[in-house]
Parts: structure tokens; sequence; C-alpha cells
């Protein structure tokens, strides 16, 4: 059995190769699917129940299935229809393990995100909505100055709770042979038989999940300083009356 400390400084470039790999595959997931969502979360609140249907459909279906049976379908089950993928020129993609997790991560999460975002949507208060339209804006304007703003405020903690699942669950993308961090691990413990490996790989996803939170938080708190703002007035003001009345 290796002392813990030998094996980070044996396998460092591992676990940093590895690293990379998680980083890609959730960052450019979490991007594709936040870029998806939004325009899917408008089509499932205002377009017609016939094109909500299968939104539905593919919400329902993400959501209430595991994200490895997903991996497999479209890893394993695209090999059913290679003959097709070879004629369409989407062979070279369904092949690769790494673009079959990348994909399975966009689609996954951006069922979660169209709902997130629906939820943001509906949340802004139906006042603030008449008020700009009281004064003449359009649509557009009334989307990209009131509606917008307020809904991604509303939808932001959960949005990055999402993003930590992704993270977490990009783990699964190393039974498909991707040598991500959990993949770069499983090859390190193969070689050492010393389970120090996944301690190491445990902190790292930890250490990379409390960065994104706190990360997360900055942001939050900057969208919302008008909000944070005024809360630190009010407590000053409750605590000074309390010290009067004292």
């Amino acid at each position: 059995m290796m002392n813990p400390l030998e094996i980070i400084s044996s396998f460092w470039m591992d676990y940093y190769d590895g690293l990379m790999i998680t980083l890609q595959l959730s960052a450019i997931g979490a991007l594709l699917a936040g870029v998806l969502s939004l325009p899917l979360a408008l089509a499932r609140l205002h377009a017609h129940w016939m094109l909500q249907l299968p939104l539905r459909v593919y919400v329902s279906f993400v959501r209430g299935t595991p994200m490895l049976a997903q991996l497999f379908l479209i890893y394993y089950g695209s090999g059913q229809f290679r003959p097709l993928l070879e004629e369409l020129g989407l062979w070279v993609f369904f092949r690769d393990p790494y673009y079959c997790a990348l994909m399975t991560f966009v689609l996954n999460s951006t069922a979660y995100q169209i709902e997130i975002m629906r939820g943001g949507l509906t949340g802004v208060p139906h006042g603030q909505i008449e008020a700009a339209s009281a004064i003449g804006m359009s649509r557009f304007t009334m989307y990209r100055r009131v509606i917008l703003p307020h809904a991604y405020r509303i939808s932001w903690p959960a949005l990055g709770n999402e993003i930590i699942l992704l993270i977490k669950a990009s783990a699964l993308a190393s039974v498909v042979t991707v040598f991500d961090l959990m993949g770069k691990t499983r090859l390190i413990f193969s070689k050492t038989y010393d389970l120090s490996a996944y301690l190491w790989a445990t902190v790292i996803y930890l250490l990379l999940v409390v960065m994104l939170v706190w990360v997360w938080r900055k942001l939050e708190v900057y969208f919302n300083a008008h909000f944070y703002s005024e809360r630190l007035t009010t407590q000053k003001r409750s605590k000074n009356e309390y010290q009067y009345e004292k």
C-alpha cells in the first residue's frame, strides 16, 4: 500500500488531465444547455399545446430515467443505427465516447434547466410586467429589460445547483471509457490497488464544487446588489431601534 502523499505526487499529472476533461464536459454541457433552455422554456409557456407536448414528453423522460441509462442508450444504442448514421455522416460523432457523454449531459441538463427557467419566468411579479407595458415598452424590450433579468435572478440559485449536479454526474462518463477525473482515478487504482486514489478524487471533486459555490454566490450577490443593500439597511435600522429602546 502506497502512502497517500505518494499517490498524489506520482499521479498528479493524471489527476490534472482527468480534471480538465471533467471541466470541459461540465462547462460545455452546462453552457449549451443554458443556451437551449431559454427558448424552449418560452415555448413551454407560450407555444400551442401541440408544440408543448413533445417538450413535456422529453422533460418527463429525462427527469424520470437515470442518466446512466440515457448515456448507454446514446453510446451503445447508436450502434444499432450505424448504417443510417454512416450515410448521414454522423457516425464519426456517435462512435466517440466523449461526444456521446457530452450529448447526454447537454440533453439531461437542458431538460432540468427548462423547468428551472419556466419557474423563473412565471415568478416575475405581474405588476412589473403591467408597469412595463403601461409605459409603452414593446414585447421584445419588456423581455430584455424586465422579464429576463428578474427570471434569471429568481432562477440563479437553482441553476447553480443544477451545474453542481452536472459536475458530479460527469463521473458517469468513465463507464464508456472517457478518461475524465473518475476515469483517470480508476486507471490509477488499477495500477496501485490503493484506495487513497479515490480519496484524492473525492477531495478534488469537493474543492471543485466549493469553488463553484463561492463564485456562484458572489455573482448572486452582485446581480441582487439592491436587494442585499436594502436588507443590510433594514438590519442596521432594527439594531439601532433596539439599542435606543434598551
